[in-house]
């Protein structure tokens, strides 16, 4: 049998205590600790110690191929490059060769690497400035360089380093992304983190830093999933992510 009700009353819920409003978020991110001088000089230590004397991984022949090189490797790996150059090499290693050979020609020889066809046009324009500005010879001035076609500040930062032993930086996608995730030198571009490493990295480990550095990220400190358990500055390393705690 139903149960009867009151007509014309109302029964009602008790009303629910309301919770108490959560403390609102920082929009601010954690940092992690800066690095000191000495925790500095102990990773440059430890890199020159694994391998004293590094070395770039663009096949070249002198300071004109180290250059045509560098410029070919512009969003493209150095694995790649390197299938490409030996050939090309072969047929032209001076700037007199490569006007010779011919933009259609080096774009045949350069064709699997990729933006070939501007690659190619640039390789032909820098080799004839450079006969007409230079003597046919890579100046070892950052300003001459990167007045050249397909030259920018990083291609200027290899071929000077390299070619000339100057204590220069490049900084590319891996040297950016080390320099900001261990923290050692954060930048929203490039450029901040070059100078960032400039002003941090001991002036005796600067001549070899740009390829310990590179080396690292491109092996080690790889962009999806470091190897935090292989790595040589791990228990040095600032950043809140790595995979290995020491």
């Amino acid at each position: 049998m139903a149960a009867k009700t009151t007509p014309g009353k109302i029964t009602r819920k008790p009303a629910k205590t309301p919770k108490p409003a959560a403390p609102p978020r920082s929009k601010t991110k954690t940092k992690s600790k800066p690095w000191t001088t000495a925790e500095i000089e102990e990773v440059f230590r430890r890199f020159h110690k694994a391998e004293p004397e590094p070395r770039g991984e663009l096949q070249h022949i002198n300071p004109y191929t180290l250059l045509v090189a560098v410029v070919l490797s512009a969003q493209a790996t150095d694995a790649g490059v390197n299938k490409a150059t030996p050939a090309l090499f072969a047929a032209a290693d001076t700037p007199a060769k490569m006007v010779a050979l011919g933009e259609a020609k080096v774009r045949d020889f350069i064709k699997t690497i990729g933006l070939f066809r501007t690659k190619a046009r640039n390789v032909i324009a820098l080799s004839e400035r450079l006969i007409a500005e230079h003597g046919g010879m890579v100046p070892p001035l950052r300003e001459a360089l990167e007045a050249l076609p397909g030259v920018g500040r990083k291609t200027a930062n290899v071929v000077l380093n390299i070619a000339f032993g100057e204590p220069t930086i490049a900084v590319d996608t891996h040297i950016f992304r080390i320099g900001n995730r261990t923290g050692l030198a954060p930048g929203k571009t490039p450029f901040d983190v070059e100078s960032k490493l400039l002003e941090v990295v001991p002036d005796h480990y600067k001549r070899h830093a740009h390829h310990w550095l590179i080396l690292h990220g491109r092996y080690v400190c790889v962009a999806r999933r470091p190897l935090c358990e292989g790595c040589l500055i791990a228990d040095l390393c600032k950043w809140p992510g790595k995979t290995v705690q020491q």
